[in-house]
């Protein structure tokens, strides 16, 4: 395995992330610091490989990325799963209002009142696209579990987390601002209520269709 990128003649950049992953930072200049490449002995993994690592020279956090060739952004561009860590993204299958909501949350995650906030207007578009429009948000959190589109686990979770710029639990007026931990466990929720009442719902019905499709 070659592993020096002074074998590579025009040492690459990682110009196909949007959001550094670690930092959050739009855009990052991610520089490579090493690179090889790798064959299988199965025959299924028998072509080269290309690995690098690119550090981020805003935080200094580092990306691996493989591609079919020394370029990688045209094969990452159609690839994102070939990027670790993955920058977080927001599920399709979440409504568009909410979903928009919930990236921005994860974006803005180095801003930990931004992303509270975003956090807490996502779960506020996908309650309401449940039909749930009336009173606070928490309100309406207690109102999805007495409706049964919420289990008693995710209704409790919801309390225990800072949506928006309330603070269940605290006085706002004697701890205002969210931490950055506290914004990751509202961002957390916030995906895991989208994933619970729309991603898996969606999976659930293309796997039905996809069975009759293969039954025909």
């Amino acid at each position: 395995m070659r592993n020096s990128t002074s074998q590579i003649p025009n040492p690459p950049t990682l110009n196909a992330i949007r959001r550094c992953p670690h930092c959050g930072v739009a855009s990052p200049y991610l520089p490579v610091k090493w690179a090889g490449t790798t064959k299988g002995s199965d025959a299924a993994f028998a072509s080269e490989r290309h690995w690098g690592a690119f550090c981020c020279s805003s935080c200094g956090g580092v990306i691996v990325a493989m591609s079919n060739s020394t370029t990688y952004d045209a094969d990452l561009l159609d690839r994102p799963d070939l990027v670790f860590p993955k920058t977080p993204s927001a599920a399709d299958d979440i409504p568009e209002v909410a979903r928009k909501f919930l990236q921005q949350a994860m974006d803005t995650i180095h801003a930990p009142d931004a992303s509270a906030v975003m956090a807490g207007s996502s779960v506020d578009a996908m309650l309401k696209a449940k039909g749930l429009t009336e009173g606070s948000l928490y309100s309406r959190i207690d109102q999805a579990l007495s409706n049964g589109i919420l289990t008693q686990g995710m209704a409790d979770w919801a309390h225990e987390v800072r949506l928006g710029s309330n603070r269940p639990r605290h006085a706002d007026g004697d701890n205002p601002h969210v931490t950055e931990e506290e914004a990751r466990q509202s961002v957390d929720f916030a995906e895991a209520l989208g994933n619970f009442l729309f991603v898996l719902t969606a999976r659930i019905q293309r796997g039905i269709e996809a069975a009759k499709a293969a039954e025909d």
